[in-house]
């Protein structure tokens, strides 16, 4: 069980992350941990792994959290036995079996005599076993360390997991094995991930926000359908609070126009009747105060209710105010845009593929590269932007503008600042002040355009893309994604998605993410082996 209360964290720099939050965490439960970039789920997460200390509040849990992180290259100087702390238990069993029955060796392996044969078993389950176990973490890939940790469950066998984006870099055949320990285990799970079908398997959801935390009680889709009549309520709140503005507003003014019209005509009155200098000024005094008093109350009313709106409209997601129209491509639909037959490529007599490849890309197209990791999918986009030539075969390509959007958005010149690289994709010449009001419908302000593109995240990296594609004379003839969700938040993904669905171009997208391919209408793949 975990418990958590009135946990309060601040950054080294004083900067606070969250306040005051406190949930409970039952044994055996399956916790989607979501929210916003930057509303601090990885810090909560380490917390609980008792990595950081929190500034206050308690943290108290039955169990040690075995904990798998998101980004895994800080492990590089370890071996893969250093990585998951079962070297000693290791070199104490192989001694013991060597005939070095110490009291210290017997200590160390603690009768955990199936320990190697654990290990062995959970690196061939998660296609590891070409590795020893002495080998450097830095030798592999990305998907490979996540790998190595996930193996970590099956020889720790923990009861209490926590999990940072888990399915990261890891291909569809991986992902199955992460969704199927998710089914299938008993141990108490929190996770943090943009995966939908993976948040589709655990049962309770957890929502980090900057005013604090809101369980809800069933998977993502039904936490989605929660979220969806709670914006559709608060939509209502906003329109009746406008309604009940204007009305504020239209009174104050009607009531002022008859109190004015009231103290003219009361004025023409004491002229008439000849009243002194003396009592006209104490009348015009007391009618200006009976005003002042009206405007006054009127005032604190529309205060009262502007505030209101605003904290409303507040919480409404501003992302969801973007509406991503891309200019259509040039290009008629069906055009011919790269064409390939029996390609590979390698060098000298090592080729990457066992097969050579044949495949056409169309304009219109929308296309999933599919493949395993390492099976060479970067080298095949290599080719079809003509960056490599094949080594046996042909290719043609027919495209005339082509943009590449990998998972580390490398596009974006991080030397550059916002408005900087804004302006270098301004190839129809739009005004200033246009450049500016698209850098505002993408939600940067005149405060971020001096901003350096470097101390930009993934979302708002994503977000400026999208805007300097909207800056662009034209669309390119062919856009290609490289795993562009792993690096996002959800309500990211959705802009993505929804930006992606109106280009009108041809698509080739590198994702093992299934609901982002079915949502962007990807109706073909093509196969690497």
């Amino acid at each position: 069980m975990l418990y958590i209360h009135q946990l309060t964290y601040n950054h080294p720099n004083k900067e606070e992350l969250f306040q005051a939050i406190s949930f409970t965490v039952n044994n055996q439960e399956k916790i989607a941990l979501v929210g916003h970039n930057g509303t601090g789920k990885s810090t909560l997460l380490k917390l609980i792994a008792g990595l950081l200390v929190p500034t206050s509040g308690q943290i108290q849990v039955d169990s040690q959290a075995y904990y798998i992180p998101q980004v895994v290259g800080q492990f590089n100087h370890l071996s893969l036995a250093e990585a998951l702390h079962i070297d000693h238990q290791l070199k104490a069993l192989s001694e013991i079996l060597h005939g070095d029955v110490t009291t210290q060796n017997l200590e160390v392996l603690n009768d955990d005599w199936t320990i190697e044969e654990r290990a062995l078993e959970a690196l061939r389950y998660w296609e590891l076993d070409q590795f020893e176990w002495s080998q450097s973490m830095a030798e592999l890939s990305g998907g490979q360390k996540t790998k190595v940790f996930l193996a970590g469950l099956h020889i720790h066998q923990p009861k209490f997991v926590l999990l940072d984006e888990p399915t990261n870099h890891l291909d569809s055949e991986a992902r199955e094995l992460v969704y199927h320990y998710i089914s299938t285990t008993s141990a108490t799970l929190i996770v943090v991930s943009h995966d939908r079908e993976l948040l589709n398997r655990l049962n309770k959801v957890i929502e980090l926000r900057s005013d604090g935390v809101k369980t809800y009680g069933g998977n993502y889709a039904f936490y989605t359908t929660q979220k969806d009549v709670e914006t559709s309520a608060l939509q209502m709140d906003i329109n009746n609070q406008e309604k009940a503005l204007k009305k504020a507003k239209e009174k104050a003014r009607d009531t002022l126009e008859r109190q004015q019209k009231l103290d003219a005509r009361g004025k023409k009155k004491q002229e008439k009747a000849g009243i002194s200098t003396i009592m006209m000024n104490t009348l015009r005094n007391q009618a200006e105060k009976t005003t002042a008093k009206t405007k006054g109350a009127h005032a604190d009313k529309i205060q009262s209710l502007t505030t209101d709106l605003h904290r409303l409209r507040d919480k409404v997601a501003s992302l969801e105010e973007i509406k991503v129209f891309f200019d259509d491509s040039t290009l008629h639909t069906g055009k011919l845009l790269v064409h390939a037959e029996h390609i590979n490529f390698g060098y000298s007599a090592n080729l990457l593929w066992k097969n050579p490849m044949n495949f056409q890309l169309l304009s219109g197209d929308r296309v999933a590269l599919k493949g395993k990791n390492g099976a060479g999918k970067t080298t095949f986009v290599q080719l079809v932007l003509g960056e490599l030539q094949p080594s046996q075969g042909t290719i043609s390509r027919h495209f005339t503008s082509a943009m590449y959007i990998d998972q580390e958005y490398s596009i974006i010149q991080d030397r550059q600042t916002v408005i900087q690289q804004a302006e270098s994709f301004n190839s129809q010449a739009l005004a200033d002040h246009e450049v500016k009001i698209r850098l505002n419908r993408f939600l940067f302000s005149k405060s971020t355009w001096d901003k350096p593109c470097s101390t930009l995240s993934g979302g708002e990296k994503l977000r400026l893309i999208l805007c300097c594609l909207t800056i662009g004379q034209h669309s390119p003839d062919l856009i290609i994604l490289d795993e562009p969700t792993n690096n996002l938040d959800l309500q990211n993904t959705m802009l993505l998605t929804h930006a992606i669905k109106n280009y009108k171009g041809t698509l080739l997208v590198i994702s093992h993410d299934s609901v982002f391919l079915k949502d962007i209408n990807c109706h073909r793949e093509i196969k690497i082996e």
